[in-house]
């Protein structure tokens, strides 16, 4: 094996960033052994050991609970719900029920109250529902219902040190992705006023964004996306880059990469949330996010669509691509996330930040596998990364400057790249995904049901539902001449309840296509 490469073989950077799944939660249980990608000496994944790890349930404080094997593929509302993972939420999985944020530094992290968090959720204006099994919280996948993810992470590098950017949900993990910032956005995206009045023009960041960064440097990049409201878009400039054709619909992603004159430097690729057509836009269902209220199966679907199709296009041997998470989604990890260094730019929309937060604390533990013909097979990396290490990565690899005192502090993954001929022995396909006896309108099955999609008076609760609204707005205003951009917000803000948005989300969706643009 011939060790330490020449990095300028790595010609094209893949991204696919997956939803709210924890470490043990999805690796866990893995049992994984391999070599240490810092060392070279055997090593094994830090997993769960369910003699020593454990969280309570306020309601039987004497009884503890290990994690265990089994998740269900799938929540399913009523007994379970969408685990919180907000900034509040996080902060009562990470140190417990009691625990308070003023501030500064980040309170004690022991990791106990992941079960605590789940069993009273707040909803709607503050009033609670009870989920009926919050132990399930604790429950992760075995190595058989997710065989795709598990043979990546046996045949490639697992990264059993990687964290979400900031203790919270998908938008601000998302953007640090991009901007190595979440422009000071520590939750989700709160009112529709907030949309109007400052975000008709995206989510801004002192320093730009990594397209920015690559647009400057003359490097081409593309965003492939599995619905028609990628959170991308929320950020500025992202709607002119849409008009432009640099953000495409997943469909086109195979010929894409298959073209011989494939010249993409940097390519991003966003799942289908499930939130718009079809079947409703909010209930997170047939998509392919890996969201907690969808079918897993689904998620394990597009990894082995993304990875095949890189591995049998004419590419493959100048090819790095990274498999992560955003956030943890509600779900239990052990390990405890470490401090880190704050971005330091200016917050210029100061209606982001809801809890005064330093952004000098990483969230809980996400799953991350870098995969190379270029990387020595089973290979366990336990360097301490965040989501910016991604981007220190591309900043290395393409010659470009950092964005923020963040990701110019992370660590790299090119350290990983360290063979001079690409390995020959990588599969040209991977595990099919279990049957998990869910199926929607777009599975060629023949039990396939058709979503229940009924009328919802009910008002807007979810502020990930508002974010996606942003994202609508975003895209009607862009589509829309300067006389009719008024009646556009008016009709924006008239929105009160879940099947206006839905109708209003839809109806930016088919005008998008209509259009041909994705």
């Amino acid at each position: 094996m011939n060790l330490v490469s020449d990095q300028s073989l790595i010609k094209h950077v893949f991204v696919l960033m997956l939803e709210n799944r924890a470490f043990d939660h999805m690796l866990g249980f893995s049992k994984i052994t391999g070599a240490d990608a810092t060392t070279g000496m055997p090593t094994s994944i830090r997993g769960v050991d369910v003699n020593t790890m454990f969280n309570v349930n306020p309601s039987a404080p004497n009884i503890k609970v290990p994690p265990s094997e089994g998740a269900d593929f799938k929540l399913s509302k009523p007994q379970d719900d969408d685990p919180g993972h907000e900034f509040l939420d996080t902060l009562v999985a990470l140190c417990g029920l009691n625990a308070t944020y003023n501030g500064g530094l980040y309170p004690h992290i022991d990791n106990s109250g992941f079960i605590a968090e789940y069993a009273t959720m707040k909803i709607r204006d503050s009033n609670k529902i009870v989920v009926k099994d919050p132990d399930s919280i604790m429950k992760c996948f075995s190595p058989k219902q997710l065989p795709v993810l598990h043979a990546l992470a046996s045949e490639f590098v697992v990264c059993d040190n990687w964290f979400s950017s900031m203790p919270g949900p998908t938008w601000p993990n998302r953007f640090f992705i991009h901007a190595a910032s979440s422009g000071g956005l520590d939750d989700s995206p709160s009112s529709f006023e907030t949309a109007v009045t400052t975000l008709t023009g995206g989510y801004r960041f002192e320093n730009g964004t990594i397209f920015d960064r690559l647009e400057e440097a003359h490097i081409e990049w593309q965003i492939f996306a599995g619905d028609s409201f990628p959170v991308s878009l929320a950020m500025t400039g992202m709607i002119q880059n849409w008009l432009k054709k640099r953000i495409r619909s997943f469909d086109e992603f195979n010929q894409t990469v298959n073209d011989p004159s494939f010249s993409l430097g940097y390519v991003f690729i966003e799942p289908n949330y499930g939130n718009d057509l079809p079947p409703t836009a909010e209930d997170y269902t047939c998509g392919n996010s890996q969201h907690p209220l969808d079918d897993i199966t689904r998620g394990e679907r597009l990894i082995k669509q993304v990875y095949e199709t890189i591995r049998n296009s004419p590419h493959w041997n100048s090819s790095l691509l990274l498999v992560t998470y955003d956030e943890h989604g509600g779900f239990y990890d052990h390990a405890a996330p470490p401090a880190t260094v704050s971005p330091d730019d200016i917050v210029i929309d100061k209606d982001n930040n809801h809890h005064n937060f330093s952004f000098t604390q990483l969230g809980v533990r996400v799953p991350a596998i870098v995969i190379s013909p270029l990387i020595p097979r089973n290979m366990i990396d336990h360097t301490l990364y965040d989501h910016t290490s991604l981007l220190a990565t591309v900043e290395s690899l393409f010659g470009l400057k950092p964005l923020t005192k963040r990701d110019a502090a992370a660590y790299s993954l090119t350290h990983l790249i360290s063979l001079n001929i690409p390995r020959i022995d990588s599969p040209l396909t991977l595990p099919e995904p279990p049957v998990s006896g869910f199926h929607c309108n777009d599975d060629q099955s023949p039990n396939q049901t058709t979503p229940n999609v009924q009328f919802d008076t009910r008002p807007i609760h979810q502020s990930t539902m508002t974010g996606f609204l942003h994202i609508a707005l975003l895209k009607a205003l862009a589509m829309t001449c300067d006389h009719d951009k008024p009646q556009i917000i008016k009709k924006y803000l008239a929105i009160k309840t879940i099947d206006e948005a839905r109708q209003f989300m839809s109806s930016i969706a088919v005008k998008s296509r209509s259009t041909n643009l994705s």
